[in-house]
């Protein structure tokens, strides 16, 4: 059974199509690239699937659940991470965890076991008393998408995780999503970085609301006679004909 499913999912702004009835399913454990440039839909396809929005028209479920009629549902077995760092700087490592966990709803019999796991395989023990605040960015990344799937969600929506991340720290970052994905956690992923998107399971590519590709990496440099996914990006990019945001 697909994690998420989506079947001519449409999203209009009076007379602005924003998301043009696109269609997609993705599997258990699968890392799916969706790309496009600014102002392509992207966002607002995310937001319809994370239940934050509801569409003009089309059909789509998330984790099992519709995204018209159990949108509260679907927020409770998902993990979602941005670019803008979402834990409180002001707490500490092991005070955002468990704030966190809370929200999740997990036992809280088993909230400092896991916490100690987490913090373990991170590298973080060190660290479990530190303000956020005080993190390398890229620390508080790791940090951000481990708190996303403390809850093991079905799946993840990341908007652009590594945004203004050094490379080793993006190589660690993509580390933590092999781990979930090869856990059984679907990772769905915009990234505007075109070496990310090698990394990927399959990635598809909104141009003008519409979805123009989507493919494994290697199929689509293949039938756009590419070198590299930065260059199928561009030569689809090129194709759009409204203005970015």
């Amino acid at each position: 059974m697909s994690v998420i499913t989506a079947e001519n999912l449409c999203k209009k702004f009076g007379s602005f199509t924003a998301v043009d009835h696109i269609s997609f399913a993705i599997e258990k454990g699968e890392i799916f690239g969706f790309l496009g440039a600014n102002g392509a839909g992207k966002t607002t396809a995310m937001r319809m699937l994370c239940g934050l929005s509801i569409p003009s028209s089309g059909t789509g479920r998330v984790a099992g659940f519709d995204i018209y009629k159990e949108t509260e549902k679907i927020k409770k077995n998902i993990g979602y991470m941005s670019q803008r760092f979402s834990l409180y700087e002001d707490l500490t490592v092991t005070e955002n965890i468990r704030l966190f966990a809370g929200i999740y709803g997990i036992n809280k019999k088993e909230i400092a076991p896991r916490t100690k796991e987490m913090l373990s395989r991170l590298g973080f023990l060190n660290e479990k008393d530190t303000l956020v605040k005080s993190l390398p960015l890229g620390w508080k990344q790791k940090l951000s998408f481990s708190v996303a799937i403390f809850h093991e969600p079905k799946l993840v929506f990341l908007d652009e995780p590594t945004g203004g991340v050094d490379p080793a720290a993006r190589r660690q970052f993509w580390e933590l999503i092999y781990d979930a994905s090869e856990r059984g956690i679907t990772v769905f992923v915009t990234t505007h970085y075109m070496d990310e998107a090698e990394y990927c399971n399959r990635v598809s590519i909104m141009v003008d609301g519409k979805i123009s590709a989507m493919d494994s990496p290697k199929k689509l440099r293949n039938l756009y006679g590419c070198d590299s996914m930065n260059a199928v990006f561009q030569k689809l990019a090129r194709t759009a004909v409204r203005a970015g945001d």
